[in-house]
């Protein structure tokens, strides 16, 4: 503890620290407390699960604890901004961890629950508010809080939160926030293009980086398979029931582009009995943090899940990561694969790569710099795939998403995969939203990806808060 000690923190910080074991810093951790301590503003660059959190949190509890005030009705002093639910709750819970012996107050605020319960527990005002945008502005709204006290403001993956198209609920939060107050970013990537935008929401910030952006993480063996898509769901079929069986996979993540695609998995999984869960945008709340918790304490060894998934999910023995379907966005890979090889353990990466799919394929290596390394079909693939049972049928609320009809059933065929139908809005070439999904971005339109007429794509993004 000598090194958190020499900082300066608070006593009752470092005690929490001991408490959980923390011995050294993180890199992140040691080049941005000190300067957060003297008030800067700050760009913090990591790979994901190198400890951003505590590298914001410690010195903010800290400033916090240095001038205790009494909470103020609906308000906050501190401000944690995340784009999905499930890193929100995680953000919460550490926080909660380094402040055990402080008296400050943690709320988090997110979609999917009533949001009047949550009114209710802000009556009163907390010290720390961590928050989705969207149900942040819903209780704005609903005069259930007010930003005017806000001392600290944070917004963790940055690069997610404007990419993704939060934007304009960013720029609605920034002109609640008083002036004078410290804004920290932190995210595992940030392009020119993104910290350019930035700039509009700090300033003059201390930039800190450790290391290479968009660097894949150290410990992770890198693989891909090149194959049809129809042969995709057998092959991850049969290396998951062979990787339980024989115990070289312990907790797998299993990556998707698409909801529906998530489902689908996760059926045709049930059906060659193994245990698996789906999670996405949507599924309700309680599905989400079901199917989280189970795979957390390992009687859920299988999660499927959408990109929501990759910056929420810090879940220690996550042996292997699937790219099922390679992202169409390089930087996703990161945070993907970042989600094994955490704390110093090693992981496995391994990518399903459609033809179709190459293109992304070298966007990914050109922004890593590595290569991934081939990795052949099983020689007896054909053979074991035909033996596979069907996928389950799908439940009446999966149905009514458009995941049970059009399944094909039986093995794969080496015809390029145009045997397999698609849900609708899933095939290559169909409108693709504006926005990825998250909690509480305002309903957009499709954009036509080619020259179709207008009347074809008039669907729109539902609101999740």
């Amino acid at each position: 503890m000598s090194y958190f000690s020499d900082l300066g923190l608070a006593e009752p910080i470092l005690r929490a620290l001991d408490a959980k074991g923390y011995a050294d810093p993180t890199p992140i951790q040691r080049k941005a407390i000190p300067a957060l301590l003297e008030g800067r503003d700050l760009l913090g660059i990591a790979q994901t699960g190198t400890g951003k959190t505590a590298a914001f949190s410690l010195p903010s509890l800290h400033r916090l604890a240095g001038d205790l005030k009494p909470t103020k009705p609906a308000s906050c002093r501190m401000l944690v901004l995340s784009p999905t639910r499930e890193l929100a709750a995680q953000i919460a819970e550490n926080i909660r961890g380094y402040a055990k012996y402080l008296r400050l107050g943690v709320q988090c605020v997110f979609g999917g629950v009533p949001v009047g319960k949550q009114a209710r527990a802000l009556v009163a005002g907390t010290d720390i508010l961590v928050a989705t945008p969207g149900r942040l502005l819903d209780l704005i709204d609903q005069r259930a809080l007010t930003l005017r006290n806000v001392e600290i403001f944070v917004l963790d993956e940055a690069d997610q939160m404007m990419d993704l198209g939060f934007i304009q609920p960013l720029t609605r939060v920034a002109a609640l926030l008083p002036k004078d107050r410290q804004s920290l970013f932190f995210s595992a990537t940030m392009p020119q293009s993104i910290a350019e935008l930035g700039k509009r929401f700090i300033n003059n910030p201390v930039r800190v980086e450790v290391a290479p952006q968009s660097t894949t993480a150290e410990r992770v063996e890198q693989y891909a398979t090149f194959l049809n898509q129809a042969e995709k769901q057998a092959l991850l079929t049969l290396t998951l029931r062979r990787g339980l069986a024989d115990k070289s996979i312990d907790r797998a993540l299993v990556f998707t582009r698409t909801k529906h695609g998530a489902d689908r998995v996760v059926r045709h999984l049930a059906g060659a009995g193994v245990n698996a869960a789906a999670i996405h945008g949507n599924k309700s709340q309680a599905q989400r943090t079901r199917a989280l918790e189970g795979f957390r304490q390992g009687s859920t060894p299988i999660l499927v899940a959408t990109d929501i998934a990759a910056r929420g999910i810090d879940v220690t023995g996550v042996s292997h990561v699937f790219n099922f379907e390679i992202p169409n966005v390089p930087e996703q890979y990161v945070h993907r694969i970042g989600r094994t090889a955490r704390a110093g353990a090693d992981g496995i990466a391994l990518s399903f790569v459609a033809p179709d799919e190459r293109p992304y394929l070298r966007d990914i290596e050109k922004l890593t710099g590595v290569k991934l390394t081939p990795q052949p079909l099983p020689e007896d693939f054909l053979k074991q795939a035909a033996s596979l049972p069907t996928p389950i049928r799908a439940e009446p609320e999966a149905q009514g998403h458009g995941g049970g009809r059009g399944e094909r059933r039986g093995p794969p065929r080496r015809d390029g995969g145009r045997g397999q139908a698609q849900p609708r809005g899933e095939a290559r070439g169909e409108p693709r939203p504006l926005r990825a999904e998250g909690d509480g971005q305002p309903k957009r339109r499709f954009r036509p990806r080619g020259p179709k007429s207008v009347g074809q794509h008039a669907g729109k993004v539902r609101r999740v808060n």
